[in-house]
C-alpha cells in the first residue's frame, strides 16, 4: 500500500506528531469562530503548528457548476469534496516525505489555488525553488511541536467524517471529532444576519439529517467531544485540549492488506455488500417515485427523475464495487454509508424537479 510505505519512510523524519480534527455542526453554529480561537490559543500557549481548512472558503459555491435553473449538481459537489481530500492527502504526503507539493492530476484550478492559498496564509506552505518545477510548493514542517489540521465544515453525514478517518488511518495520524451542538433557532437567527445567508429550509433539512458522533456504536468515533453552543468561548477548555492531546499521542493504526486470504475475504464481502446495497437502493428509488407521483410531478419529469435516480444508484454501486481505500468488510464502512450518500443526493434531485415544477 503506497500510503503505508510513505508513512514508514517518513517515520522519525516528519513532525513528531500530526493530527486531523474534524469540526462539525450546523451552519452558524460557531465552528469558524471556535476554529480561529483554537488556532490562536494553541499557537500562542503551546507553540503548536495549526492549520484551519474551512470548506466554505476553500470550496465556495461559486466553484460548483449550476444547472439551467440555478441548482447545483449533487454529484459535482460530492466530487469536489473528494477532490479537496485528495489535495489534503497530497499535502500530508509531501509533508511526511519532505518533498514538493503539486496539484493532483485533473484538479479544479480554482479549488487548488484556494487550498494552497489557505495553507500559505497560515505558514504551512512556501514556494518551491524554480528547479522543482512550475506552480509547486514545499510544506513547512513544524520546528518542534505537533501539527494539527482542523477541517471546518458541516460534516453532517457520518460517512463524510469517516473519509477523513480513513485518511488518518492510511498515514497513521491522530484523529478526533469536535461536534458543536447549537440550537436550530440560534443557528437560523445567526444565519439570517449573515451576508449571503443560506435558505432557512436548507439548515432545517441539514438538522434533520445530522448524524452526531456516536462513540458507543462506532469504535472509530471514540475520540469525539460534543460542545454545547452556550459553552463555546474564545478559550479551549481542558476537556477540549485533552481530546486533541489524546488524538496526537494515539495515532490511528495503519491497516495494510497482507495476505491472499484477506483479498479473497474481501471479494466475498464485496459481493454480499453489493447485493444488500442494490436491494436497499432499489427500495428507496421505488418509494421516492411513489412520493413524487403523490406530489403530482409531471410525467416527463417523473421519467427524468427515475433516470437520474437509477444513474445515481449505478454510480454508487460501482464505487462500492471498486472498494475505495478500505476493505468493504470494515465495521465502519459498507451498505449504511452507501445508503446515506444515496439519501443525501436523492433529496437534492427530488427538490430540484419539484421546485422547477412550481
Amino acid at each position: 500500500m503506497k500510503a503505508a510505505e510513505d508513512a514508514r519512510a517518513a517515520r522519525g523524519e516528519g513532525p513528531r506528531r500530526l493530527g486531523l480534527c474534524v469540526l462539525c455542526g450546523l451552519p452558524a453554529a460557531g465552528k469558524s469562530t471556535l476554529a480561529r480561537a483554537l488556532s490562536h490559543q494553541l499557537r500562542r500557549e503551546r507553540r503548536w503548528a495549526v492549520g484551519v481548512v474551512a470548506y466554505d472558503d476553500v470550496m465556495p459555491d461559486a466553484f460548483l457548476e449550476a444547472g439551467p435553473q440555478g441548482h447545483w449538481s449533487p454529484p459535482r459537489w460530492k466530487a469536489l469534496r473528494r477532490e479537496l481530500l485528495t489535495c489534503l492527502e497530497g499535502f500530508l504526503r509531501a509533508l511526511l516525505l519532505r518533498g514538493p507539493l503539486s496539484a493532483p492530476p485533473g484538479a479544479t484550478e480554482a479549488l487548488w489555488e484556494a487550498f494552497t492559498a489557505c495553507l500559505r496564509a497560515q505558514g504551512l506552505l512556501r514556494p518551491a525553488p524554480a528547479a522543482e518545477g512550475p506552480a509547486r510548493h514545499l510544506p513547512t514542517p513544524p520546528a518542534a511541536g505537533p501539527l494539527l489540521l482542523v477541517l471546518d465544515d458541516n460534516f453532517y453525514y457520518r460517512s463524510m467524517r469517516h473519509e477523513v478517518y480513513q485518511l488518518a488511518r492510511r498515514y497513521s495520524l491522530g484523529f478526533c471529532q469536535l461536534f458543536l451542538d447549537c440550537p436550530l433557532e440560534t443557528c437560523l437567527q445567526r444565519n439570517g444576519r449573515r451576508p449571503g445567508a443560506l435558505p432557512a429550509e436548507t439548515i432545517r433539512l441539514m438538522r434533520r439529517k445530522m448524524e452526531e458522533p456516536n462513540p458507543q456504536k462506532n469504535a472509530w468515533e471514540h475520540n469525539s467531544l460534543t460542545v454545547r453552543s452556550s459553552a463555546c468561548s474564545a478559550e479551549a477548555s481542558p476537556e477540549l485540549t485533552g481530546l486533541l492531546l489524546a488524538a496526537l499521542e494515539n495515532p490511528v493504526t495503519c491497516v495494510e492488506d497482507n495476505a491472499e486470504q484477506k483479498e479473497a475475504d474481501r471479494a466475498v464481502c464485496s459481493s454480499s455488500a453489493l447485493h444488500q446495497a442494490d436491494q436497499a437502493l432499489r427500495r428507496i428509488v421505488s418509494q421516492t417515485m411513489k412520493e413524487a407521483k403523490d406530489a403530482r410531478l409531471r410525467p416527463p419529469d417523473l421519467k427524468l427523475l427515475a433516470e437520474a435516480l437509477n444513474q445515481l444508484r449505478a454510480e454508487l454501486l460501482r464505487d462500492l464495487r471498486l472498494g475505495g481505500q478500505a476493505p468493504l468488510c470494515s465495521q465502519a464502512l459498507g451498505v449504511p454509508d452507501v445508503v446515506a450518500l444515496f439519501h443525501e443526493e436523492k433529496d437534492s434531485l427530488v427538490h430540484k424537479y419539484l421546485s422547477e415544477q412550481h
